[in-house]
């Protein structure tokens, strides 16, 4: 019976050819970590060309009659004319083509009581 040594375990022209497979991803490691490091370093000279934060006195500030609320109101559409004329482009109120002006009930409309509140939200909705 043969003893299990290294010569029965890895055959000669294996250990023989390995220097290739040693060698080989040591360059790769070598040239993929010079890589990263000319990546660092030409990131960092981009980073000290570009202008710093603001300062404090550059930032924007509230004007002098404090903050901007926002308003809150109901709108409705203005009437069409109903005697049979034909409004042209030019004639409209407001830029596009349904202009429209302040409610005069201001009242939000609220969903009725037996309503799901929205199509398609699974409830059975108002019947």
């Amino acid at each position: 019976m043969e003893s299990f040594g290294r010569d029965a375990a890895i055959p000669h022209e294996v250990v023989a050819g390995s220097a290739p497979f040693v060698v080989g991803p040591l360059v790769v490691g070598l040239l993929l970590t010079a890589m990263l490091v000319v990546a660092v370093w030409w990131g960092m000279r981009v980073r000290s060309r570009e202008p710093g934060p603001p300062r404090p006195e550059d930032q924007p500030r509230l004007p002098e009659t404090g903050a901007v609320h926002e308003i809150s109101e109901m709108r409705e559409p203005d009437e069409m004319p109903h005697d049979g004329s034909v409004l042209t482009p030019h004639e409209l109120r407001s830029s596009g083509n349904m202009s429209t002006r302040r409610a005069r009930d201001q009242k939000r409309r609220r969903w009725s009581r037996n309503s799901s509140g929205g199509f398609g939200s699974g409830g059975l909705g108002s019947h």
